[in-house]
C-alpha cells in the first residue's frame, strides 16, 4: 500500500454526547446502536441499525431519542469510475474480518455504536457488464472514553498471535504493520494464501488481500477488502478507500 501525504492536523473535534440505548436490528434513518455486556464484542452483540439516507447528509450526532447515531455519509464512497454498484448496510458481523479468532469484535462496554456498509468495486476501465473485482466492507465504531484506542491496543496484541491462520483448509499468513498519515494512528494487514482451484487444488502462487484499521479521534474503522469470488484484493482500491474513509469520518468528527 502506496504512502501518501499525512492529512492536515486534526481538527478539535465535537464530543459525542452518546447514549447507549437497547434495540433490534432495524433500518432505520441512522446508525446506532447500545453498549456491550462485559465479554461481549460489537459484532455480536450490540444492536445494529444502519442509514439509507439518499442525501448523504450528516445526521445529528444524539438522535431526538438519544440515540447514538453513526450516518450515512460517515462511511467512504467510491468514485464513480471504480464504483460497480452502489454503497448498502450490512451487518457488522458479516463486515468484520475473521483471522485466528475474534480480533476485531473486542470493543466491550466501551462501544456506544457499530454500523457497516460494503462497497462493491471495479477496474477504471471496466465496462457494466464486467465481473466486479471486489468488495470492500467498512465497519465504523464509536468509543466512549479510552475505548478507541484501547481497541487498537488489544488488535495489536492479538493480532501479533495470530501470525497465520486457516482458510478454506489452507494455511494463510498475516503481515502487520503500521499505517502512518491515516487518521490519529492506523494498521495495515496483508493477508496472503496459495491459490486454489474451485476443488481445492493447488495451481501455484499466491492470492492476497488487506484489512486496514484507523483510529480518528474515538472512532475506529475497519476496512476489509475482498476480491471477487476468493480472488485477491486490489490493494490501489484498498489505498484510495481507507484515505478517502478517514477524510469522511474526520469530516463527520469536525
Amino acid at each position: 500500500m502506496s504512502r501518501h501525504t499525512p492529512l492536515p492536523p486534526a481538527r478539535t473535534r465535537r464530543v459525542l454526547a452518546l447514549i447507549p440505548l437497547l434495540g433490534t436490528m432495524t433500518l432505520a434513518t441512522a446508525c446506532t446502536t447500545t453498549a456491550n455486556p462485559p465479554g461481549s464484542t460489537p459484532s455480536s452483540a450490540a444492536s445494529t441499525s444502519a442509514a439509507v439516507d439518499p442525501t448523504g447528509q450528516p445526521s445529528p450526532s444524539v438522535s431526538a431519542s438519544g440515540q447514538a447515531v453513526i450516518p450515512t455519509s460517515a462511511f467512504v464512497e467510491l468514485p464513480p469510475e471504480l464504483r460497480k454498484s452502489p454503497r448498502r448496510t450490512v451487518p457488522v458481523e458479516e463486515a468484520l474480518p475473521k483471522l485466528c479468532g475474534n480480533e476485531f469484535g473486542t470493543g466491550g462496554r466501551q462501544v456506544t455504536a457499530a454500523a457497516a456498509m460494503t462497497v462493491t468495486y471495479k477496474g477504471a476501465d471496466d465496462g457494466p457488464s464486467y465481473t466486479p473485482q471486489g468488495m470492500v466492507h467498512q465497519t465504523i465504531f464509536t468509543f466512549a472514553g479510552t475505548g478507541a484506542t484501547d481497541y487498537l491496543a488489544r488488535l495489536r496484541t492479538d493480532l501479533e498471535a495470530c501470525p497465520s491462520y486457516q482458510q478454506s483448509g489452507n494455511r494463510a499468513t498475516v503481515k502487520t504493520e503500521a499505517l502512518p498519515g491515516v487518521g490519529d494512528e492506523a494498521l495495515l494487514l496483508t493477508r496472503t494464501w496459495p491459490n486454489t482451484n474451485p476443488n481445492g487444488e493447488h495451481t501455484g502462487g499466491n492470492g492476497s488481500s488487506q484489512i486496514a484499521v484507523a483510529r480518528v479521534d474515538t472512532v475506529v474503522t475497519v476496512f476489509n477488502d475482498q476480491g471477487w469470488e476468493g480472488s485477491s484484493g486490489n490493494p490501489a482500491v484498498v489505498d484510495r478507500v481507507v484515505r478517502d474513509g478517514v477524510r469522511a469520518i474526520d469530516a463527520w468528527q469536525g
